[in-house]
């Protein structure tokens, strides 16, 4: 194969992150999940008043293993949005969706993760969160009382994790 099949990464991922009934956390609401919206790429007006995450990629690097043969990686970014008020009511709000938006993120990060010795989403990608060595996942939490401040009233997070492509002739 000459070209390159990194082209569809983001849809491949978000479909993985998508499903439910597989075993992991189920992440969309319809499924019994946190998440309103998990979706390939950030949209020119986001939603406003649903949970979402947004997956991007961050960055593609290839490596050449062989004379004919390599492999892509994908560095994935997730944009988090969390909307205060959408999913808890009470005197302590602020401090329950912070709670509720920590307990969506690990969910997620465990759907990542995925299976005990398949880390490959399905068969979607060779590999997921292993590799650059470490493999690892990285949540950034933007600061709650700064989005306060600003009067945004969204929680927002960035997550970053890498994919192994399937490896290819080139």
């Amino acid at each position: 194969m000459a070209d390159s099949p990194s082209g569809d990464v983001v849809d491949r991922e978000v479909a993985f992150l998508s499903a439910s009934g597989d075993g992991l956390p189920a992440l969309l609401k319809a499924a019994g999940g946190p998440w309103d919206i998990v979706q390939s790429y950030w949209p020119r007006t986001p939603y406003t008043r649903q949970n979402g995450i947004y997956l991007t990629r961050a960055t593609l690097t290839g490596t050449r293993f062989s004379n004919q043969r390599r492999i892509e990686t994908n560095d994935f970014r997730g944009k988090l949005r969390w909307p205060i008020g959408n999913t808890t009511v009470g005197t302590n709000i602020w401090e329950d969706e912070q709670r509720a938006f920590d307990a969506a993120i690990a969910l997620l990060v465990s759907r990542v993760y995925g299976f005990l010795g398949d880390h490959m989403h399905g068969g979607a990608f060779l590999s997921v969160a292993e590799a650059p060595e470490p493999g690892r996942v990285i949540v950034h939490f933007d600061d709650p009382e700064h989005i306060a401040t600003m009067g945004t009233n969204i929680l927002s997070a960035t997550i970053t994790y890498s994919a192994d492509d399937r490896d290819f002739t080139a």
